[in-house]
């Protein structure tokens, strides 16, 4: 029975060894936000259309996505993507972070967060 235990043990450190060297490998930690390299990148841009579409059918703004500035991604149950972008409306063109997080498999996304960004 003890040798099943520390079978079960060390096959599980090597696991989690295992996960934390792919982890570092692709550039960050499974959890952490690692920053998007490329915000040009249509699905970066999908996800940022998404996020200002959804907003505007919550508030009843008619904003329209100009660029992302700024973004990461965070691996969790699916993938959170946290962006900074800059929306329009017919007045004004502003700041805004969002976050949305995307289960592609479910095809599912939410859009967790939604606020403007001050200065």
């Amino acid at each position: 029975m003890r040798q099943l235990q520390h079978l079960v043990i060390v096959s599980l450190l090597s696991l989690s060894l295992s996960a934390f060297s792919a982890a570092r490998k692709n550039g960050g930690l499974v959890g952490g936000w690692t920053p998007i390299k490329n915000f040009n990148d249509p699905h970066v841009t999908e996800i940022a259309n998404y996020a200002v579409i959804e907003h505007n059918k919550r508030s009843g703004e008619n904003l329209k996505l100009v660029r992302v500035g700024k973004g990461a991604t965070q691996v969790v149950a699916g993938t959170n993507y946290r962006l900074v972008l800059t929306a329009k409306d017919e007045s004004a063109t502003n700041k805004y972070a969002a976050v949305v997080w995307e289960k592609t498999w479910e095809h599912f996304r939410n859009l967790t967060s939604f606020k403007p960004l001050v200065g």
